[in-house]
């Protein structure tokens, strides 16, 4: 049976395929800049007590994870990672292409105009994030195990299952969802910078320039949407992480009560630039992440003879 280039079963696997190669080689970067993002905030116990926790760099947080937990921690929760990309890429691709083909529609020329790959960004981004963010939550958690452990906390989860059966026993399956708005907001924003940046770009370099639509092309414009991606994307994230992160009873968070609630409190206790925390690892993961997707995209497409993104 021949395969039929055009189905969403089709364009899923291809995109999850490639998310999958990205999210494996650069997961300790993201890793890294879920604990930064987390560094200043407020940590409420119990007995109503608080402290802030100690300021480290990048480089300096990747190597403590590396030396007080183990080399290995720094692929702590890479299994939710993986099934958050196999869904949340897969979708965000295949919805992207929808739009773009079907719904908006390229011009005669084959161009894409920018506010339509914007929307189309926003929308696909926004829609895949809203069907995964589940598993983003739960690697969230698995990542913060081990500082938890550090700190003499006890244990929150042991794996993947375990976080799920603890998220449903906390707040039911509507808990599975918590922080799925400024998750959704987050994605939205990224896909906007990602998907837009690189289909723009791409096309820009081809009409452009005597460059063909070989992977120096697909190198320059990956390297175009990680840049806006990330400065788009790190406010959303932050707040994504602190929400996602936070203590909860009854299904509700402690520290905060909402993604505003959050964004608020973390200017006014930290100041506006602590939005950006994280930024550099962010963009560091983002680069070679956009990098490896889009190369590894482009290199299946071409491998399934389906045409080129």
């Amino acid at each position: 049976m021949p395969l039929n280039h055009e189905s969403f079963a089709f364009k899923y696997t291809l995109s999850a395929t490639a998310a999958v190669v990205a999210e494996s080689v650069t997961y300790p970067l993201d890793l890294t800049k879920t604990r930064l993002q987390i560094q200043g905030e407020v940590s409420k116990h119990a007995e109503g007590s608080s402290h802030s926790r100690p300021h480290r760099g990048m480089l300096a947080t990747a190597a403590g994870i590396a030396k007080e937990e183990g080399v290995r921690k720094l692929w702590q929760g890479v299994t939710p990672a993986l099934y958050r990309h196999v869904v949340y890429s897969g979708c965000r691709m295949s919805f992207y292409e929808i739009l773009r083909e079907r719904v908006f529609k390229k011009n005669p020329d084959g161009t894409f105009p920018l506010w339509k790959a914007s929307l189309s960004g926003l929308l696909a981004g926004a829609a895949g994030q809203f069907i995964s963010s589940p598993t983003d939550l739960v690697k969230v958690r698995m990542q913060m195990e081990g500082k938890r452990r550090l700190e003499g906390k006890p244990v929150r989860v042991k794996n993947t299952g375990h976080a799920f059966r603890q998220i449903v026993m906390e707040g039911g399956v509507r808990g599975l969802w918590s922080g799925w708005v400024p998750n959704v907001q987050r994605a939205a924003l990224v896909n906007l910078g990602d998907l837009a940046t690189y289909d723009t770009a791409k096309h820009l370099i081809l009409s452009k320039t005597t460059l063909t639509d070989n992977y120096i092309t697909h190198t320059l414009a990956s390297a175009c949407s990680g840049l806006v991606a990330a400065l788009m994307g790190t406010p959303a994230d932050v707040v994504k992480t602190r929400i996602m992160n936070q203590p909860t009873k009854d299904g509700k968070g402690l520290l905060y009560s909402g993604s505003i609630d959050c964004l608020v409190k973390t200017v006014r206790q930290e100041g506006f630039f602590a939005l950006y925390k994280g930024l550099l690892p962010i963009w560091a993961r983002m680069a070679p992440w956009s990098l490896v997707f889009w190369l590894s995209y482009e290199e299946v497409r071409k491998l399934t003879g389906t045409s080129s993104f």
